[in-house]
């Protein structure tokens, strides 16, 4: 990976996906390209400066000539800001998408993860006896975590056009259909009661995709719009998504991943081996994305 000069002309660096690479690669004459992305990850706006003594054609010099980095095909680093093209221009606020930690699973205080317990063992040397602690996701069993999922929100953070109990959010930017991205070798989501997801595509870096839809996976959704409970949105909502996380078989039947790619801690006084992953959430919509990290554990 390296970054571009762009103090010249303006780049356009762009390379093909590792699918596009992979079909491509046939030879067939079947590959044809129908969708392109474009993103601004590296571009600081608060480098624009409506007060340069130069005038207004130089109000934004500074970011036209921010280095870009070179395109690279490694979906899980690259575009994390996508742009998007709305048409309408009496827009004052967009939604984003943030966790409700209320209504749904918190964070571990000390790490700020969640995390999720790979064997029945580690459950049961771990957990107090009267249920399943905070932060804590029983991946032997996901149903027992039922009513406790993973709970993200979509709308507008602010009230200034209207509270969220009496202002609904405009159709064309309320979220119906999100991806997650996540680790295939690590773990899987689920619904609220611990049915399993199949994922849509598994890439070359066993990077697993999973697209939740309003109309075909409802399952995966709350209430949305006015009157939502525990909500942490005060301006218009949209949806809310709803899921678990469980461990892959390799991780809940072996200890060799965890020696691979995870390290040693310890939970509650108990010895485990750990590995931390993250779990990629993004709004098809909008593009708004969340990273969620999580730590699988195995009592030793």
């Amino acid at each position: 990976m390296a970054f571009l000069d762009n103090s010249g002309d303006i780049i356009l660096d762009a390379v093909l996906t590792d699918t596009g690479r992979m079909r491509l690669a046939k030879g067939d004459g079947s590959f044809s390209i129908t969708k392109f992305a474009f993103g601004d990850d590296e571009i600081n706006y608060k480098l624009y400066d409506k007060n340069h003594a130069s005038g207004s054609a130089y109000y934004d010099i500074e970011i036209l000539q921010t280095p870009v980095l070179e395109a690279f095909t490694n979906n899980t680093s690259l575009l994390k800001s996508k742009l998007l093209s709305i048409s309408r221009t009496n827009l004052l606020y967009l939604p984003v998408i943030r966790r409700n930690t209320t209504a749904g699973l918190s964070d571990n205080a000390s790490t700020n993860m969640l995390t999720v317990l790979a064997d029945e063992n580690t459950y049961n040397d771990t957990q107090l006896t009267n249920g399943l602690a905070a932060a804590f996701i029983a991946g032997h069993n996901l149903i027992y975590n039922q009513g406790r999922p993973i709970r993200l929100d979509q709308g507008i953070e602010s009230d200034a056009i209207g509270s969220g109990d009496v202002v609904t959010l405009d159709a064309d930017l309320v979220e119906t259909q999100y991806i997650l991205e996540m680790d295939n070798r690590l773990g899987y989501p689920s619904d609220n009661v611990g049915n399993a997801a199949t994922p849509s595509f598994i890439d070359d870096d066993n990077i697993a995709s999973y697209y939740f839809s309003t109309s075909t996976n409802t399952e995966y959704f709350g209430p949305a719009g006015t009157g939502m409970s525990a909500e942490v949105m005060s301006g218009p909502r949209g949806t809310t998504l709803r899921f678990l996380v469980g461990p892959s078989t390799d991780l809940a039947s072996s200890t060799y991943l965890f020696t691979q790619l995870g390290s040693s801690g310890s939970v509650r006084g108990i010895e485990v081996k750990q590995i931390d992953t993250t779990v990629r959430i993004t709004g098809a919509t909008t593009g708004y994305r969340v990273d969620l990290p999580i730590r699988i554990v195995k009592k030793v």
